[in-house]
């Protein structure tokens, strides 16, 4: 017993070392801060996208987006295409000299995960997997001569079950390899995958692509335990990066979704102002930019636009006025 003891003493010293050791890193002296921006949403909560959109580059001078290409407003209805919408958002970035990472595929970001077409919801499964193979080609297609593209998205989080299986079903993860490969075939920009920063374990993610990005959130909320937030440091940030580096290899990793609105379980118009900005913030806002700060990672794209600018039309500016500060390098 005696011997069994020391050898699990032993064993916690090593791995609390080797844990210290992959939790060092430096970071980075200057990040490059991008967004979200979602059509999907902005409508929901009864903006005008176009409007918001333009505020977004030209009021608070944006230079990097995450835009998602939504099936089900692409292809309404099965091989009648429309491109309106992203078109116009290629080409007013493309205007201000900004870039793009489209996010393609059939689960892209925004709440049900997977954007699904009413006339494709009643094919198979495996009916489906080549309409979304021809969606693909059909975006990588259109938009691969567009210089402002500078990377490709394929499918968000597709590791991270815990909030897709409602929408997406069982996940496939030989087809996210078909899809991956189509896309390669087609162009030679990267490829970014994704995966949940709290609850992913990075490893299919990190491997899949040649760039991963990973999401951050510091406050949730739930009906039995109201808000709370994560116990996890910054640290366990650089200390997963290096272990998918030392195990897998040297690649770009970027934060992909820097949560920096409230986590609303109803729709906005159903919660209140009050109850809203309890669950974000300002305060809120800068503490997670901070603790986002002692990450490693030098490229960041945060997530709530949206909402920032629906509370400044609901005659509360401080959320975007924040973030126009911190877009122009002010904190």
């Amino acid at each position: 017993m005696r011997r069994i003891f020391l050898i699990i003493i032993a064993a916690t010293f090593f791995l609390a070392i080797g844990l210290l050791l992959l939790a060092r890193g430096s970071t980075p002296e200057r990040i490059q801060y991008g967004v979200t921006f979602s059509t999907l949403y902005s409508e929901e909560i009864g903006l005008d996208w176009k409007e918001v959109y333009r505020a977004t580059l030209d009021d608070l001078g944006i230079k990097r987006l995450r835009i998602p290409v939504y099936w089900d407003r692409v292809e309404r209805t099965e091989d009648a295409y429309d491109w309106s919408e992203i078109d116009f958002q290629v080409q007013e970035a493309k205007k201000r000299d900004a870039n793009i990472i489209l996010a393609i595929g059939r689960r892209v970001p925004r709440w049900p995960e997977c954007h699904v077409p009413g006339w494709a919801k009643e094919l198979s499964w495996e009916e489906q997997k080549p309409e979304i193979l021809e969606m693909l080609r059909m975006t990588v297609e259109r938009y691969r001569g567009e210089s402002t593209v500078s990377m490709w998205q394929v499918e968000n989080e597709p590791y991270l079950r815990y909030f897709a299986d409602g929408s997406c079903g069982e996940f496939d993860e030989e087809f996210l390899h078909e899809e991956i490969a189509l896309v390669h075939s087609l162009d030679t920009r990267p490829i970014l995958q994704t995966d949940g920063g709290n609850f992913g374990t990075w490893i299919g993610a990190y491997r899949a692509g040649e760039v991963f990005g990973t999401s951050m959130y510091l406050y949730f909320w739930r009906p039995d335990t109201g808000s709370f937030r994560t116990v996890l440091p910054p640290a366990y940030y650089h200390a997963k990066s290096n272990l998918m580096r030392l195990l897998f290899g040297q690649k770009t990793i970027i934060l992909s979704e820097l949560s920096l609105e409230p986590w609303l379980a109803a729709h906005i118009n159903d919660v209140s102002i009050d109850e809203q900005k309890s669950r974000m913030s300002v305060e809120k806002m800068r503490e997670i930019v901070a603790y986002a700060r002692q990450s490693p990672f030098d490229i960041q794209y945060l997530w709530g636009i949206e909402w920032w600018y629906w509370m400044k039309k609901e005659g509360h500016p401080e959320f975007w006025d924040l973030a126009k500060e911190l877009y122009a390098g002010q904190i």
